[in-house]
Formats: C-alpha cells, structure tokens, sequence
C-alpha cells in the first residue's frame, strides 16, 4: 500500500524523520519497499494567474498569454489547450529548474522566441513537475490558491509516498487508521482519529435491499442521496491524496468513495439510482451470467460468486468491481451509497478467477472491519455533500448479527510473555502498548489480563497471538539473545533405504539437469496427461491456469521440455522430484513421484561420434541406474503397459512385486503435435517410496569354482518379452544362476513371420563346488521344457 506521509502525520504526531519512521514500522513487522519524493526536483514555480490569453498571430495552436505573479504581469506563450483566463496553474519562471522527463538532473528556464513573439517562462502541467506520465494540459489549481505562492508550498510537495508490503493478515493497515495505530504504538504517540458525526437525515428515501446470500453478506448498509452534481470537480487536495496513493481522480463520488477506502480502510461503491430497478439483490450468480464492469470488460459469471443485482439483472460483482451499467457519471442526478461487509472466504479467490485484482478485492479478501461500514457511510456522505451538495436520506441497515463474526476475549499473562519473549515487560507499558492497537485491557491479577480484541483485528485469537503483537511492538531487536539448549539424539538412518538427494546426485552425473515446476497447473494441461483421474481444484487459486494440483510431474516437464527447445536448446535432459496430489474418496492423497524427460542427441555433439537420436534403451538404462541404487534391482521388471499421455506402442510399466510403480515410454503423438515437438520425447515417472526401498549391503564371499557359460538361441512370438524370459529362467535356476543376458535379437530371412530368435547368455556357478555337465544339462533342459511351456519357445536350429 502507498500512502502520503504528511496525511499520516495529521493522524499521529511523532518527532522521527521518514526514514526513522520507515525503520520502526519495517521492525515492527510493516515492511517498508520503497521511499518516493511526490514531485520530482524543481525550483522557481509559483502560483500563477492568466489574466489575459489571445491568440498567436502567426500559430492556430499558440496562444500568448499575460500571467499575474502577484508582484508583476509576465508574458507568456502557450500551447495547451485548457489556457483561458481566470486560472490559476503552476508557473515556471525565467531561470526555475525542473525535472527532466527520462532520467536524472534537470532544465533550466529560459527567455524564448515562439513563431516571433517572446516569452517569459513557461505554464506547467502535473508532467512538468514530476507528478504524472503524462497530461492532457495545464495543472488547473483551486481557486482560492494565492498568486505568487511557492507551488510547493500551495500543494504540500514536501512530502514522501511511502510503500508498505503487509502480510495477507494485517488487512487491518490498508488504510491510513490503521497505520495510524501501529505507529501510535511504535512511538507511544496519541492518535488524532478523524471525527466522523452522524449526517442527519434532509429526505425520507430508502431503496430496498433483499440480502439473498446472508452468509457471504452479512452486513449490508445503504444511503440514498439526491440532487447530487457530479459535474462539480473534486477538491485538488483530495486528488493529491488519492494520487499519492496510486490513485486516478474520476469524479467526485467515485473519488469519495475511494478516498473513504484509504482512510479507513472500507471499500464503498456508487450507484446511479435512476438506473437501478426494484431493488438491491445480493445473491449468487446464475451460471454463466453475463456482466459488463466498470472497466467495460465482459465476464460470464459462474454459481460461486457473490453479486450485487437489481431485479432485473447482475450489478455488480460483490467485493470486486461495479458494473458499467449502473455506475456514477456525469449526468447522474440521484445516487445510493453501499458499504458492506462480506465474508473474506467468499470473495477470496474471485477476482483472480475472472482476471482481476482491485482495491476492494485486496482489502475485502483480507478482511475488512465488520463494525466499520456505518462510520464510512456517514464519513462519504459527509464528504460528497461538501463537494457535490445534495440531500440525504436515512441510513438503510440489512443485518444478520448471527453471522458476523464473534468480538474475541484472549487471555493473557506476564509470566507467558517471559516465557515466549526471554524478557519481563513491565506491566504498565504491556498495558500501554497493546491499548495502543486498539486492545482493551482489564486486569484479573497481578500480570494477568483479560483482553478484548477489537473487531478490525481478526488475526488475533490466542495468547500466542498478544504475545507475537507485544514482541514486535516492544522491538524484536530489543530481546535478549540467548543460545537455545536441548538434548539432541542422532536420527536412526535405515541403512536400507537409499536418499533422494542421491537419485538426483545419479541423474544429474548423467547429463540431466534438475527442475523445479509448480505444484499447481493448468486443467486442460491436466486432461491431457491424465484422462482417469480428476484433479483437486484450488479454493483461491493464483490464477486461472494454475488452479488444480497436479497428480503427475509430467506436465510440467514436458511444458519446460518445450521451453528450452523453443529456444534453440536441440539436447534436452531434465528430472524432477516431487510430490504429486490424488483424490482418494473424501481423503487427498500426496505422493513423492520421481520423473524425467529426454530428447535430442544421445550424447553431447562432438567429433568422436555419430550424432544419434536418444531412444527407449537410452532413457531405460538410466531407470535401471536409479533402480540399482538399492541394491534391489533384481525385484524390478519392465512390462508393456498403457499411459495416457504415452505412445500406446512404447510403453512400458515398472513392476516390483506385482505392483505397478511407474511408467517408462515415448511421449504419444498427439501430445507431441500439440506441444510442437518434432523429435522423439522419452520420459518416465515413478513412485519415490519402492525405487528408494533396497536392502542393507552384506558381504558374499566369491566362489572359488569356475563358471559355466551356456547360451540358448530361442525362436519365440514377435510379442514375447524377454524380461518374462529372464525371470522364469531365475525361477527355474535358483541359486546356481548368476546372470542371465540378451544378447542377441533377430528377426528377418529365416525366420518364421511373426517370430523373432532371442540368444540368452546363461552363466551359472556353485559356491561350494565344481558344476557337472551332468547337472548344467539337466537344468538347461529343465529350463528349456519350461520356455516351451509358458512361452512357446524352441531351440533354433
């Protein structure tokens, strides 16, 4: 929030200069990002009056001005189209400094010839001094603004925009009383509050108002105002305030309304009531219900936000923005004052949904103070009767007291407070810095209090909580350092389990580089990996597309992988370790998950090979890698399998114990085609839990007895997995095999359509004793009656 450091300072007195004040609040938890002066650096303007404008005799779109000084006429020649006389506006005198438009330093004002008519300083608009982008014309001045005044005297320029970043919790400093609060408390100063009297009622009109949705409304306030001139033009200190405070002038009710927002903290809206028809609605939306807001963009509504309406159609959308259909213009004779208090759940979340973030949006889903609408109300109508005139009716009042929130009453003591803290507080000033926030205290003993949150502080329930506000408060700075003492056990590290941080330390001496993506995506980019599952939707998502939570790392690899090879990075080898989120019935399930995506070449480029395409085998050996980490790799095997987001012919499943862990394929062609990947993508995603599982080492003695090497070149279906193959073998062998190995495929002359020849390397090996050729035959022959049993295999002859 920006906000002028001179209106503060009409709130609370204190002695500190800016950047003493800016320290403190930073201490206090108000983190303080930047520090602006209000208008850039200039020097010799002052007041200025045109007390003649004629037309130049030599230019259509000059004028040749005479401006009054106070102490002498000055001629003056002028292009902006606003010159007339009887305003008064900034005037730059012969030899005044002022600012640059891009970067330091500034120009000086000199003696001029326009089109052969001499001129003696210059008229300057808000762009000329530093206090706008750009201007339509001159910087008009009130009125009563006295002639010859240095134009930083008559506009307060001495002054500082302040930027505090608040935590979503402190809702309660967006607003220049709060802010008032907290540096009364910081600097132990008294608080001159604005006084705000009951505007009493001049008209009997009240519009009607039906609160439909009591929950997310429930508390709803209402004014009528007539004979309102909206034309009138808003006080140049209001729009300097307003200004400072990031703030564009609009109209007169729009600006009151917005300066009523920055200086206590309630966002209002105006409505023009000849455009309103019945009453006020506030209910959900229809879905798919179309509003125009103010800022004339269409959206189509759905059933879960909040809408102010009229009988006839939505208004606006609650807590966000007003529709253009029903907004204060010029020409509105008759307007109606809201200022409600809506439930921060029900707003959260629904400007980003539709694209948006405003003022009121950022306050209300922070939480506005429920017990402060009829102040604003009385405060704005105050306001626009003075700017604009007009009559007031009653103040209207729709209220369901059982849901507002509940006034909390926290217990608190001393002793607690020197636990937490590591330091004793005197009680008088505990009393006297928490009253100062707004906490009334009564004491119940000595050093224990009762204390009665106010109703503006909805982040405070617990002790814990008056203590956090005493310690940064008191000055965190302040607090004894002491070293913490505890008695600390090593941790038990099972010794069979292997770190994810040495997966990654594997993949990584492997050519890969590690990502990091978003937890939440986009649901089209969901659908697309993911066919089966549904995704758990945010409540109050960052935006749209970033508003499920992904159940695969997938997406977001394979949308980096496009990434980098959008920008001319041809080889492309990325993992990711994470958690991944399921719905499990009412439950949600997370998961670590463990994946990678590879393209390109198989091997950086480089004259001591063929530039070769990564394949399946290239990204399988990698998963073997990882698997073999535990010593465990024998539990693991490979079956063709089905993903949605891979190719239906590449794909394969990782398999331990029966159970289905991951998937390892080529990314499925439609995918492909939607990304704009050319090149063959492999990629894998698995479960972390069963690929770290291994065993503790043991130590084997080798045998001292030789091996004995048998190969079998089998003729089996052209669908027969090898992987299959092996693990009969290993069934049938027992612990005389040590290995077992393709080494050989073929499939072509020779061979039987729709077969394929398999060579296996069989060795095997006693520990105790030298193998017979007896018993390797009779197991080869054992072995071979099982593959032609469950596989169909014979020998090739």
């Amino acid at each position: 929030m920006k906000f002028s450091e001179q209106w503060l300072r009409e709130w609370v007195a204190i002695e500190a200069d800016t950047q003493g004040l800016a320290d403190k609040i930073t201490m206090a938890g108000l983190e303080v990002d930047d520090i602006d002066p209000v208008a850039g650096e200039f020097s010799g303007v002052v007041v200025g009056e045109i007390v003649a404008c004629e037309q130049h005799p030599d230019a259509d779109k000059l004028r040749v001005t005479k401006v009054s000084i106070g102490s002498e006429e000055i001629q003056v020649v002028c292009g902006a189209p606003n010159a007339r006389v009887g305003i008064k506006v900034p005037f730059a005198t012969v030899g005044a400094l002022l600012p640059l438009k891009e970067g330091p330093g500034n120009f000086k004002i000199k003696k001029a010839k326009l089109r052969g008519v001499e001129s003696f300083g210059m008229l300057c608009a808000e762009e000329e001094l530093g206090m706008a982008d750009s201007s339509d014309g001159l910087m008009e001045l009130p009125a009563d603004a006295v002639v010859g005044q240095d134009i930083r005297e008559c506009l307060n320029l001495n002054d500082k925009i302040i930027d505090v970043d608040l935590t979503p919790n402190r809702g309660d400093c967006l607003s220049i009383a709060g802010l008032a609060r907290e540096v009364s408390a910081n600097f132990m100063a008294q608080v001159t509050e604005q006084q705000v009297a009951d505007v009493a009622a001049e008209i009997d009109d009240i519009f009607p108002v039906n609160v439909v949705a009591k929950e997310g409304s429930p508390r709803f306030i209402t004014r009528v105002l007539k004979n309102v001139d909206v034309s009138a033009k808003t006080p140049l200190w209001m729009v300097e305030r307003l200004r400072r405070s990031e703030i564009r002038s609009i109209d007169p009710v729009v600006d009151v309304t917005a300066y009523v927002m920055l200086e206590l903290g309630q966002p209002m809206h105006g409505y023009d009531l000849d455009k309103l028809n019945g009453s006020l609605i506030v209910r959900m939306a229809e879905e798919k219900e179309k509003l125009v807001l103010l800022n004339n963009e269409e959206v189509e509504l759905n059933s879960k936000t909040l809408v102010i309406a009229d009988e006839q159609k939505a208004l606006g959308i609650a807590g966000v923005m007003g529709g253009n259909d029903s907004g204060v213009s010029t020409a509105t004779q008759s307007v109606l004052l809201e200022a409600a208090f809506f439930d921060p759940i029900t707003i959260a979340g629904k400007a980003r949904s539709y694209g948006l973030h405003t003022d009121a949006s950022h306050r209300f889903e922070r939480g506005v103070d429920f017990q402060l609408q009829r102040k604003a109300i009385e405060r704005a109508t105050a306001l626009i009767q003075e700017v604009c005139g007009g009559q007031a009716g009653p103040v209207s009042e729709v209220v369901s007291e059982e849901l507002l929130p509940a006034l909390a009453t926290v217990a608190l003591r001393a002793d607690k407070v020197e636990s937490l803290l590591g330091i004793r507080i005197n009680n008088d000033l505990i009393e006297g810095l928490l009253s100062r926030l707004g906490l009334e205290l009564t004491a119940t003993a000595d050093g224990e209090w009762t204390v009665a949150v106010p109703s503006w502080r909805f982040d405070i329930s617990i002790e814990e909580d008056l203590i956090e506000e005493l310690g940064r408060i008191y000055g965190y700075e302040r607090l004894p350092e002491t070293i913490p003492t505890a008695l600390l056990k090593l941790k038990q590290v099972d010794e069979g389990k292997v770190k994810e941080a040495d997966l990654r330390r594997v993949l990584v001496g492997r050519g890969y580089q590690e990502a990091v993506s978003f937890s939440f995506i986009d649901p089209k980019l969901h659908k697309q990996f993911d066919h089966q599952r549904e995704a758990v939707a945010l409540a109050n998502p960052i935006s749209v597309d970033l508003s499920v939570m992904r159940t695969s790392l997938l997406p977001g690899l394979v949308k980096t992988l496009s990434y980098n090879l959008n920008r001319q990075q041809s080889r492309v080898r990325l993992f990711e370790t994470g958690q991944t989120f399921v719905r499990n019935g009412e439950e949600l399930k997370q998961e670590n998950h463990i994946a990678a995506v590879i393209t390109g070449s198989r091997f950086p480029e480089g004259w001591t090979g063929k530039n070769e395409p990564v394949d399946f085998f290239d990204l399988k050996g990698d998963v073997e890698a990882l698997l073999d980490m535990g010593g465990a790799a024998g539990e693991f095997h490979f079956e063709k399998g089905i993903h949605d987001a891979m190719h239906p012919g590449q794909c394969a499943a990782l398999i331990r114990n029966g159970e289905v862990l991951g998937h390892i394929g080529a990314l499925h062609p439609t995918l492909a085609k939607e990304f704009g990947l050319d090149g063959s993508v492999l990629m894998f995603e698995a479960k972390v839990s069963p690929v770290i599982s291994g065993f503790v080492t043991e130590f084997n003695a080798l045998s001292k007895f030789p091996e004995v090497r048998r190969d079998l070149a089998l003729i089996v279906k052209q669908d027969v997995a090898a992987d299959s193959m092996n693990r009969m073998i290993r069934e049938v062998s027992g612990e005389l095999l040590k290995d077992v190995r393709v080494f050989d495929v073929y499939a072509g002359k020779g061979i039987e359509e729709g077969h394929k020849s398999l060579a296996l390397g069989l060795t095997l090996q006693h520990a105790s004793r030298t193998l017979k050729d007896e018993e390797v035959n009779q197991l080869i022959d054992s072995i071979l009656v099982r593959l032609e049993a469950d596989f169909g295999a014979s020998l090739r002859s």
